[in-house]
């Protein structure tokens, strides 16, 4: 019971310095450090150099390529205008009475290319002000709007996505990351639908209370340091793009959504059609991990789709990207803050699992879920992932620790390794935008909103809605598998 006591005490002290402010870089391996030292279970060196910096580095070696890649697309996408662009055309289409709609949907395209959803917060968000000031719906709504497009059904639900909360399964499961897909679609469909319903009622109870969109600036002043910093830490300056958004020679609405509509198209034909035709037997040498091409199959073809995305975004935007060399820097080193912070959680997380207590904390989970496979991911993931506030760092923390456990599980029982992709991926995206989420906090200082004015509908549509698809999605792969 004590061992247990540390544990949690470990883990809010992670929790309440992370909502601090204080880098995961450093508190990953403090906290893990703190736990084994206090349950005396674990040499402390032994713990850092074997444990903690092992599948910390693991964790890098196996899907730093799709942060680097993605990033660098997040920024070609920006700099070229063709986020905006894309924005632009989804809300003249829409029309200002559809402001919501059309929010969720611009973020939703462009996170479903494979553009990240920090910079999509910052790319989306002058267009997002502009639609609801002149619709007249409160301010207070568009984080909302915005989260609801960027965290959840194109996150963890849409078949296709290169999202890593989406990549991370497919090693485990050997599955790509279109796995399961009717299961994906009917999650995405619940996520959007009950979203949508929920901010569309809010925005007409603003307006039968006489509420509009309130007198707010939403420039972003030059002495505003918290923001300042996040511009420079996503590679561009957000100032520039609302203070001059004429200033941009954007490509038109067809060419901005040829990049984005070739990461689906190569994602789908390279895992379903090239790679099953490559000769791959090599894989099984040491040289190479001694390891399957099911292992590697799904994040080859994120890869080579994002690979492939930015070619085609560079060659058609030549003009427009007026320095690629620093665009390209840019991308890369707004990649290694992510991952390095996501690996640290993995890190903290397999020294955490290698204490003898978390055997107890395994066996309880796996008693309450009765043994069921799909039960004991979703628990352990969406448990794991609401504690760190990242879909990811919870998701790799439950995967690393119980995954092969429960592939065999899944493997005795009969259940589809592709629905255990997908609830994984699901459960992942359910509690993870808790009020001390990095994501929630990033989102509210890019619009300027407090916590009090913004966070109730954030946690609906990012926590409420995926909660009930992840239910739906538990009861159907009960009764049907996987689709």
């Amino acid at each position: 019971m004590l061992d247990l006591i540390i544990v949690l005490v470990a883990l809010g002290l992670l929790i309440y310095f992370a909502f601090k402010g204080i880098t995961l870089i450093i508190l990953a391996p403090a906290a893990a450090l703190l736990a084994a030292v206090a349950t005396g279970d674990l040499p402390v060196l032994g713990a850092y150099t074997q444990i903690f910096m092992s599948n910390t580095g693991s964790f890098i070696v196996s899907f730093f390529p799709l942060f680097l890649l993605g990033a660098v697309f997040g920024k070609l996408m920006d700099d070229s205008g063709s986020a905006k662009a894309l924005a632009e055309a989804v809300s003249e289409k829409l029309g200002p009475d559809r402001a919501i709609v059309s929010v969720v949907l611009c973020c939703g395209a462009l996170t479903y290319g494979g553009v990240s959803a920090f910079v999509v917060a910052f790319a989306v968000f002058p267009v997002a002000a502009a639609l609801f000031r002149t619709a007249d719906i409160p301010k207070r709504l568009i984080p909302g709007a915005l989260s609801l497009g960027a965290f959840t059904f194109t996150m963890s639900a849409l078949p296709g996505s290169p999202a890593i909360q989406n990549a991370i399964p497919m090693p485990f499961f050997g599955t790509t990351s279109f796995a399961a897909p009717g299961l994906g679609i009917v999650a995405a469909v619940i996520m959007f639908a009950l979203g949508i319903l929920w901010l569309n009622r809010r925005a007409a109870t603003a307006r039968a209370a006489g509420e509009g969109y309130g007198a707010h600036e939403d420039n972003l002043p030059a002495n505003d340091t918290a923001l300042r910093e996040c511009a420079q830490g996503s590679g561009f300056d957000i100032r520039e793009l609302e203070a001059h958004p004429e200033a941009l020679d954007q490509p038109s609405a067809v060419m901005a959504l040829l990049p984005v509509v070739l990461v689906i198209v190569t994602n789908l034909v390279f895992s379903a059609f090239v790679i099953p035709r490559l000769d791959t037997a090599y894989l099984a040498e040491p040289l190479f991990g001694a390891t399957t091409i099911e292992a590697v199959r799904g994040v080859w073809s994120v890869i080579v789709a994002l690979f492939v995305a930015i070619l085609v975004l560079v060659a058609t935007n030549w003009r427009r990207l007026s320095d690629l060399r620093t665009s390209l820097d840019g991308g890369a080193n707004a990649s290694v803050l992510p991952i390095f912070n996501t690996a640290s959680l993995v890190g903290f997380g397999a020294v955490i699992a290698a204490l003898p207590v978390f055997a107890a904390i395994s066996d309880a989970i796996l008693n309450v879920t009765g043994g069921n496979p799909l039960l004991s991911v979703a628990a352990s993931v969406t448990t794991l992932s609401a504690m760190t506030g990242s879909a990811s760092g919870g998701m790799s923390i439950a995967l690393e620790a119980l995954g092969p456990a429960l592939v065999d599980m899944a493997n005795a029982g009969g259940v589809s390794l592709e629905a255990m992709h997908r609830v994984t991926a699901l459960a992942s995206g359910s509690l993870d935008v808790l009020p001390h989420s990095g994501a929630v906090i990033t989102l509210l200082a890019v619009c300027k909103l407090s916590h009090r004015e913004s966070y109730g509908d954030i946690f609906v549509v990012c926590c409420g809605g995926p909660m009930v698809a992840l239910l739906a999605v538990l009861l159907l792969a009960g009764m049907v598998g996987s689709f």
